[in-house]
């Protein structure tokens, strides 16, 4: 095999010993090789069966677990790979699928043996994402080679595009919250997102109107995401320390000597301490909110119990309980005795998420096919489980379409040019721009080929960069394209849309509550939040059925059932309250003298929450 002279690395057979054994070379030198060679970049293409992937990271992660959980715990008690769980299982199985798709290398599956390091390639680097603030780890080549035995004396653990990252937008400018004057909260809520924001602050809305007054921490590093100032008086906003996500430092207890043990990857031997050791790189570096360093979780640790012991709530409210900040403050309320209650503020699908566990004591899930998901992911011994739909989708009846469809027109039809007749709305997602470009490809064929008068407007996910999208519509020669401002995102614009495309966003889900129709575009075995399986969306795999798809939007539609609505998300418009009214009958503490009168939204009643008390197996 022969490759051109890209630059990169290769992957090339040398069998000095007599023995098979693999080296990483410059590319350059394979247009010179005459054995079995490839270049990485090729390599890393070749598919993988995800469903063996999957498995064998749950492997590793439980060998990881008896190896080495207990090396780093906080003050509290939260272990390093408790906390951390969700980058390091990115982590692992960017290092599995590395292994995977060497043994699909039939030259190599046919011959396998040592493999050694490209001297001075760092061993931990970065992935490209379209996302602002998130670090797409990955293991390079040279760290494969390290993690199976070769030895590395001249290979830093960081790549030089990891040492280069600049993190300076993790370090939040607001003035520390002084705790000295917080008082007592019936209820305290966290936030790292925009999508938190909008589903925990309504339910902190509807508590407020019952006289309970909590607290929201706003943790969110990108001054996109950041909770906007409440209207009511009963809700009391904090920030984060100023400098909290900015430590990075080593992480004591994680780097190890070599010791001889392994875990096995079919033909591969994993050595643990090596695997340890990488690892300790993303827990040692400073990743913002979604990717804390260990130095700055221990901090806040330390942050959680000061707000717990002043304001001793009855209740943590939390709209993730996975990830780094979430399983910290899950672990950090059950020491205070507060009650969890966690509200999913995303669609889940079985290989949606990065680690299948909630902490909370009550989860509260959109929709009833949601209801065996959480069930069998709930790691809290009396956890249960309630259907109440999702608070921020409350507000979605009330959605300006033809405000909205102003906006569509104005963006692709400035001046006084002429609007389209029909305007689809692409729900992004801060993805690798590779699969990007793919759904863009797909998506834009299928509009060329659709009869009629159509345009596009790209909508960003909230935490992605648009700089990505501006450069594919301003390559693009089709129908006309145009990319709405990251602060409207795909829910200021679909009410006003004829029809929205999206692999997996969860505005796929409003949409389809608002009766648009909805396109879940991606090739075959791509993820979806398979809205199409129960009659609320299109699945197109290609161009080709983007066109007949939108092509039959001209006919009438049949009404979809109720139950098919439910099933993904129960939607009555009293989402929001229904949580609070769950919050408040799980309290042992009478709420505060008020003089608001209580009234529920229009058609609830006084009685028990519907799809309350299922508790899990």
């Amino acid at each position: 095999m022969s490759a051109p002279s890209t630059g990169g690395l290769g992957l090339v057979r040398s069998d000095a010993t007599g023995r098979p054994q693999w080296a990483l070379v410059g590319s350059r030198a394979l247009d010179h090789v005459r054995t079995d060679c490839i270049r990485t970049g090729e390599l890393e293409d070749l598919p993988v069966d995800r469903q063996e992937l999957r498995a064998l990271v749950g492997g590793v992660m439980s060998a990881l677990e008896r190896y080495g959980s207990s090396l780093a715990p906080t003050p509290g008690g939260a272990g390093w790979l408790h906390v951390q769980q969700v980058p390091v299982r990115r982590l692992v199985a960017e290092i599995l699928r590395k292994l995977l798709v060497l043994d699909a290398w039939e030259p190599y599956a046919s011959a396998p043996g040592p493999l050694a390091v490209a001297p001075y390639e760092g061993l931990v680097g970065l992935r490209t994402s379209s996302s602002r603030e998130y670090l797409a780890y990955t293991v390079t080549w040279s760290g494969i080679a390290y993690l199976l035995g070769a030895a590395a004396p001249h290979n830093p653990t960081r790549s030089a595009q990891l040492r280069s990252c600049s993190r300076a937008g993790t370090a939040c400018s607001e003035p520390s919250p002084s705790l000295s004057d917080l008082r007592q909260r019936e209820v305290v809520a966290l936030s790292w997102s925009s999508r938190h924001a909008e589903t925990l602050m309504p339910v902190l809305v509807e508590l407020e109107r019952d006289g309970r007054k909590s607290l929201l921490l706003d943790l969110a590093t990108d001054p996109w995401e950041r909770c906007p100032l409440p209207t009511s008086p009963g809700i009391d906003l904090r920030a984060a320390p100023s400098g909290l996500f900015a430590l990075s430092g080593t992480a004591r207890g994680l780097h190890l000597s070599d010791d001889g043990h392994v875990v096995r990857v079919k033909v591969h031997h994993l050595q643990l301490a090596r695997l340890v050791r990488l690892l300790s790189v993303l827990v040692e570096t400073s990743g913002g909110c979604t990717q804390p360093s260990w130095r700055t979780l221990v901090r806040a640790e330390s942050l959680l119990d000061s707000v717990l012991v002043a304001a001793r709530p009855h209740t943590v409210l939390l709209s993730n309980d996975t990830s780094p900040l979430g399983a910290l403050a899950a672990h950090t309320a059950e020491r205070h005795g507060a009650r969890t209650v966690h509200v999913q503020h995303g669609a889940w699908t079985t290989d949606s998420v990065a680690w299948p566990a909630l902490h909370s004591r009550d989860i509260v899930v959109m929709g009833e096919r949601d209801r065996p998901l959480a069930a069998a992911w709930a790691r809290h011994p009396a956890a249960e489980v309630h259907v109440l739909g999702q608070p921020r989708f409350d507000a979605l009846a009330d959605l300006g379409r033809d405000a909205q469809r102003r906006y569509l027109e104005k963006l692709l039809a400035p001046g006084s040019r002429s609007a389209p007749a029909r305007i689809a709305v692409w729900a992004c997602q801060p993805v690798g721009t590779d699969r990007l470009k793919a759904q863009a490809d797909l998506l834009l064929d299928g509009l060329r080929a659709t009869d009629g008068d159509w345009a596009l407007v790209i909508a960003p996910h909230p935490a992605q960069s648009t700089d990505f999208l501006t450069r594919l519509v301003r390559r693009h020669g089709g129908p006309p394209v145009a990319v709405a401002d990251s602060r409207i995102g795909a829910r200021g614009c679909l009410a006003g849309a004829d029809a929205l495309a999206s692999a997996y966003s969860t505005c796929g889900i409003e949409a389809a509550l608002l009766g648009i129709p909805v396109l879940e575009i991606g090739t075959p075995g791509e993820r979806t939040l398979d809205l199409a399986g129960y009659g609320l969306a299109l699945r197109c795999h290609s161009a080709d059925e983007v066109a007949e798809a939108l092509t039959a939007l001209r006919d009438p539609r049949p009404p979809v059932p109720e139950r098919a609505m439910d099933a993904v998300c129960r939607w009555r418009g009293d989402s929001a309250s229904q949580v609070a009214r769950l919050i408040a009958r799980r309290s042992e503490t009478p709420a505060a003298p008020s003089d608001h009168t209580h009234h529920d939204p229009a058609g609830t009643t006084s009685g028990p929450t519907q799809g309350e008390g299922a508790p899990t197996p």
